[in-house]
């Protein structure tokens, strides 16, 4: 499996999948979710209000899969990062989840390359610097059968930036 680190804009990545740090309505929000439906056009919001017809919202630490629209990803990856508060340790077994999950629908459809961005680090509240120890480890620790070709790590900031590349070292 090959890690990149890129400082950017997720919805300009070409990859199989992007994916969303999503809301549990799914119907997109501020940050990333926000700039990922709006530059993704219609399709990804007709996709997932299929998905709530089906199931509902979004459970935290869960993931669902659209079509990705008018991005140059394939697909978008929709997970739901928990809300910080006083933190703990089912905050971070939710947001470990979330990558989890992610690359398990990745695998699941057949994909084989994925970009995150940092998920629950924005209005959220995760700490970046335990937010990003919890996404390393997470993926480093798949089992081969469960690893992609590629993960890329976007970080839109410079302070994320720094922290995946001392992370990644």
């Amino acid at each position: 499996m090959k890690l990149e680190l890129i400082k950017g804009d997720i919805t300009t990545i070409k990859v199989d999948a992007i994916v969303n740090a999503a809301n549990s309505s799914l119907l997109g929000g501020g940050g990333v979710d926000g700039a990922i439906h709006r530059k993704g056009g219609e399709q990804i919001l007709e996709d997932c209000q299929a998905i709530r017809q089906k199931q509902g919202k979004c459970d935290t630490g869960q993931a669902v899969i659209t079509r990705a629209g008018n991005l140059p990803s394939n697909y978008v990856i929709h997970t739901v990062g928990p809300v910080y508060n006083k933190g703990g340790v089912l905050k971070e077994q939710q947001l470990a989840n979330c990558y989890k999950n992610s690359i398990n629908l990745l695998i699941k459809n057949g994909l084989k390359t994925i970009a995150f961005p940092n998920i629950s680090t924005g209005i959220y509240g995760f700490p970046k610097k335990r937010a990003a120890e919890i996404s390393v480890k997470t993926i480093l620790c798949l089992a081969p059968s469960e690893q992609p070709e590629k993960v890329i790590f976007v970080c839109f900031d410079d302070q994320n930036y720094r922290i995946y590349e001392e992370l990644l070292k």
